[in-house]
């Protein structure tokens, strides 16, 4: 074990069937022009996997208009959306190159036939990977849930907190008071005025 497989670890992909050389599969090929993201199908028969981690890749082969055309995929990249098994091949190599030379029904690969306990095997990787899927799906949901209902309990304890008197309105309550207490006082100055003085009465 080399000690950079531990940093690759969480960028391996588990959602991807097992498939082995000789196989004929679907990549569905992530494919950005002009902003936009499309998905490219290129389907062949798998004539070489190679490498290892996150560095393993496998080559697909197939006849396009009479002309052979390969295309070699990373195994783990973001840029394969999704890889489907069509058939499964019994070859006896792990490097099909022979194809290249062979033409017609010498390049046809004789099917695999599948046991009981290689599909129960097979049943039980794709169930696997199904539980996995929806796993992280659940985790997601579970996520914003918890993130909605904690700003829901913020909303909740910010209308409930009481109002509080800030010294501003007190400040503008008492000027009103003082405002309003002279005009009361002020017809009371009126009437003292108006009664007559002892020297107009004596006069």
């Amino acid at each position: 074990m080399n000690k950079t497989d531990l940093v690759d670890a969480p960028y391996l992909r588990t959602d991807l069937p097992d498939f082995r050389p000789g196989d004929t599969v679907k990549v569905h090929v992530r494919v950005v022009e002009a902003g936009r993201e499309r998905i490219q199908v290129f389907q062949g028969v798998v004539i070489r996997r190679q490498g290892g981690g996150l560095q393993e890749t496998f080559t697909v082969r197939k006849i396009s208009f009479g002309v052979g055309v390969e295309r070699t995929f990373p195994l783990h990249s973001p840029s394969i959306g999704k890889l489907e098994v069509v058939s499964r091949g019994h070859v006896r190599r792990a490097k099909l190159y022979y194809l290249r030379e062979r033409r017609g029904k010498k390049a046809r690969i004789r099917e695999r036939r599948l046991g009981e306990d290689e599909l129960a095997a097979i049943a039980a990787a794709e169930a696997e990977r199904a539980a996995a899927g929806s796993a992280g799906a659940d985790g997601a949901t579970d996520d914003e849930g918890a993130a909605e209902a904690t700003a829901d309990e913020g909303a909740a304890e910010t209308s409930e907190t009481p109002d509080v008197e800030t010294p501003e309105a007190s400040v503008e309550a008492s000027a009103e008071d003082g405002a309003a207490e002279p005009a009361s006082d002020a017809p009371e100055v009126d009437a003292v005025q108006a009664e007559p003085t002892e020297a107009e009465v004596q006069g």
